[in-house]
């Protein structure tokens, strides 16, 4: 008689069964690029493997794909001075605050790009690719990895929620992770801070050579701005929830 062979049940906060995949899907992918190392991070294994149900076929799949994307548009490569002319309109850039966590907050504002800003598609994907590089990046460690809706597959989709200012119960979550006193005005705060394209540019100038440092990049090319220094060493994990909420 042959007795069925059941798998065994992975649980993901079972901190020896998360280390064993995290290292099962290391191995699977083999030899990496230098860049490709610094990338695949424990914590973004672990994001990968969140974001496919622990599944080491499947997220080795996606962060394959990733890696190939990351290769052929070198998204760490781009710099302030190639997309400062999107961000004039303050259409969308990494805000002066943070959630009641320590995670890094991204504004947008469509509503800006429609009025004076640019009408290059490559530009302003460029742009949302730098935002996104320098908030992960801006993260301190041990905290989560920013997400957009339109990247976002189902199972993450399920993690987003979108909050209206007219809308009680939207704002009474968003308060939850956001504190009202540093929220700006327009989002349901009580903060007047205001987008200032000059300061913004000084501090991702400042920020390039973070990201310069920690990519193991020759940083020297970005000293000519300045005493610009600094050193960036995050780590981030896999990401509990996101709030998305909708200036009026």
């Amino acid at each position: 008689m042959f007795r069925r062979k059941h798998a065994s049940h992975f649980n993901s906060n079972d901190s020896e069964q998360r280390e064993a995949k995290i290292n099962e899907l290391r191995a699977a992918l083999g030899p990496l690029s230098a860049r490709g190392e610094k990338y695949c991070s424990e914590a973004c294994l672990a994001r990968y493997l969140e974001a496919r149900n622990w599944s080491v076929t499947k997220s080795r799949k996606m962060l394959e794909e990733s890696l190939k994307w990351r290769a052929a548009y070198r998204p760490e490569d781009i710099r302030w001075p190639d997309v400062s002319v999107e961000a004039e309109t303050g259409k969308l850039y990494r805000a002066s605050f943070r959630d009641r966590e320590g995670r890094t907050v991204v504004i947008m504002k469509p509503t800006r790009q429609a009025r004076l800003n640019t009408s290059s598609h490559e530009g302003q994907i460029r742009h949302l690719v730098y935002v996104l590089e320098n908030a992960i990046l801006s993260l301190p460690e041990g905290q989560e990895k920013m997400v957009i809706k339109i990247f976002l597959d189902p199972k993450s989709l399920e993690k987003v929620n979108f909050v209206y200012e007219k809308d009680e119960e939207g704002m009474k979550l968003m308060h939850r992770y956001i504190d009202p006193e540093v929220l700006p005005v327009e989002f349901g705060g009580k903060s007047s801070v205001v987008y200032n394209h000059e300061d913004y540019s000084k501090l991702m100038m400042k920020d390039d050579i973070k990201t310069a440092s920690f990519r193991a990049v020759d940083a020297e090319t970005y000293h000519d701005n300045g005493d610009i220094n600094g050193t960036v060493d995050p780590e981030v994990t896999h990401q509990s929830s996101l709030v998305a909420a909708k200036a009026s």
